[in-house]
């Protein structure tokens, strides 16, 4: 889950919520859409293999 941050960068959220704290995980922030959607790719690779 991607979103946009007011300072124009983009960052990358677990898609599940951590029960302990009701929100969702940081998985990195990045300054373009691009590189924050390869990321999300390489982490949903990352979780099957």
């Amino acid at each position: 889950m991607i979103r946009k941050l007011k300072s124009g960068e983009y960052r990358l959220y677990s898609r599940k919520k951590n029960p302990s704290t009701g929100k969702r995980r940081n998985l990195g922030t990045f300054h373009s859409l691009e590189k924050a959607r390869d990321h999300e790719r390489a982490v949903q690779y990352f979780k099957r293999h």
